[in-house]
């Protein structure tokens, strides 16, 4: 559950580091930054699965790259959901895209917990 949590504090943090990095995104303190977060976990959950099933035609053709347009779209979304963050430029966006999925990937690789067969033989 810690993990689960920490994974919007990881990502928020990212958003800041951008915001001082990347010109044309902006977020505006932590606050923005986190609920930025949660925003674009929820979307992630409840929207995107539905997309990529809807253009996995596109994204056969593409070879997997139409990914990266449905990872912009749902960081376009949050933007427009969320006070005090904003992405002004088309390559802000598809940087920070970019950027958060590799961070989000490292996280998980770092974060992952080993299965339960063989924390249970450890024990023993």
């Amino acid at each position: 559950m810690i993990t689960f949590l920490l994974q919007f504090v990881v990502t928020a943090a990212a958003m800041l580091a951008l915001s001082t990095q990347l010109p044309g995104f902006q977020v505006q303190g932590w606050q923005p930054a986190l609920i930025a977060a949660l925003v674009l976990g929820f979307v992630n959950t409840v929207l995107k699965p539905v997309l990529v099933l809807l253009t996995f035609p596109i994204t056969f053709l593409t070879l997997g790259l139409w990914l990266l347009v449905l990872n912009a779209a749902m960081l376009w979304l949050t933007q427009r959901l969320v006070s005090g963050f904003e992405i002004t430029t088309v390559p802000a966006l598809f940087i920070a895209t970019i950027v958060l999925s590799i961070v989000g990937m490292v996280w998980k690789m770092i974060s992952k917990d080993e299965p339960r067969e063989s924390r249970d033989k450890k024990d023993r």
